[in-house]
């Protein structure tokens, strides 16, 4: 799946992509240290003993290289990782590095333990990741002066730092580069009472009062994603403040979703258009991802990497080789039949799934 943030829209409510009022409100929103940051028990836990030795020892962390979807909170440990080590923090991203010499020019004026956020790490150019290997491992980077056979390296010592760097799509980061990191953690999707306690805490800081149930039924809808529970909790604050008296109880948070197309499994417009396209138009799939865009009027990128993986981890929808197919949770979900003889999904289904094997009453390319 690509979890990548240019293919989220920030005007899709349910995107995982930050857009500058997320921005703005997480700011404020942030927990400070690691006994505030809620969820990623087991990463909370491996990271706490990975900067207390650091402490204890009175050197810099290792390198933290924080994997995993958007929206799960790799940038806010990276600011809490700092605070833990009582250090300042440098941000920058992959993209905004295009050249060694940008980022010789960053690390060149690093002070001493500090920590540097290099957020989307895998789309950083390549002669600045090998720029890179040099300057985690030993703390020095080779500045070329000069072209051609007149070029000079200059050697340039670096002070101790702590690079953090995160990325949607580890696999695409080169093993040299993810070998060089001392701890390396994934952010796994958040459980929904793990949700409700972020909602909880959340609402106390802007000054919003939260009923148990209306914190269940937006942590429910949220996706397992902590930055889209907190942009429904906004929405949903606002809708209580207009149309009730600023308490948001289940019922003030179910009408306030259903305003804006967020229905009880977190899916929204173009999810269900997805779904309506596969399951009324092609009978349940196999479908091509084209053939399945044209129907919805979207991109194939769109489809692909906005809404396909949110469905395939719900359980909805299938990649096979022959295309994709609906299964019989995306049929009950939007209350359609699906058509007699299919056990898997339907219009093709019916074999093992991923196999493309025929169904049940069905015939093959070549026959029976």
């Amino acid at each position: 799946m690509n979890w990548d943030d240019p293919a989220e829209t920030p005007e899709r409510l349910v995107g995982a992509a930050a857009d500058r009022e997320d921005q703005a409100v997480e700011a404020a929103l942030r927990p400070k240290d690691l006994t505030e940051f809620i969820g990623q028990e087991r990463v909370r836990q491996q990271l706490d003993l990975v900067l207390k030795a650091a402490r204890q020892r009175g050197g810099t962390a290792d390198h933290v290289l924080l994997s995993g979807a958007p929206g799960l909170g790799k940038t806010t440990l990276s600011m809490i990782i700092a605070a833990e080590m009582g250090a300042p923090i440098r941000i920058t991203s992959g993209p905004a590095i295009q050249h060694a010499g940008d980022l010789a020019a960053i690390l060149s004026s690093l002070q001493d333990g500090e920590v540097l956020f290099l957020d989307e790490i895998h789309r950083m150019s390549r002669p600045a990741e090998e720029m890179l290997y040099m300057a985690m491992e030993d703390f020095r980077v080779d500045v070329v002066v000069g072209k051609g056979p007149g070029a000079t390296a200059i050697p340039l010592e670096l002070p101790p730092f702590t690079l953090v760097g995160a990325t949607t799509r580890a696999g695409l980061l080169p093993p040299p580069l993810r070998d060089r990191f001392g701890f390396t953690a994934h952010m796994e999707f958040y459980a929904p009472a793990e949700l409700e306690r972020v909602i909880h805490r959340s609402a106390g800081l802007l000054d919003v009062e939260v009923a148990a149930g209306g914190a269940a039924e937006i942590a429910g809808r949220s996706r397992g994603t902590p930055r889209i529970a907190n942009r429904l909790l906004r929405r949903v604050r606002d809708y209580a403040q207009v149309r009730a008296d600023g308490v948001i109880t289940r019922e003030i948070a179910a009408s306030a979703l259903e305003v804006y197309e967020v229905d009880g499994r977190g899916l929204d417009r173009l999810d269900r258009a997805v779904l309506r396209a596969l399951l009324q138009l092609f009978g349940g799939g196999p479908v091509g991802l084209s053939t399945l865009a044209v129907a919805v009027g979207e991109e194939r990128e769109t489809v692909e990497e906005v809404a396909e993986p949110f469905l395939v981890r719900e359980g909805l929808l299938a990649r096979t080789p022959r295309g994709r197919v609906a299964t019989p949770a995306a049929w009950a979900h939007l209350g359609l039949t699906p058509p007699p003889g299919q056990a898997y999904g339907a219009g093709g289904g019916g074999g093992a799934p991923g196999t493309g094997a025929p169904g049940p009453g069905q015939s093959g390319l070549f026959g029976p």
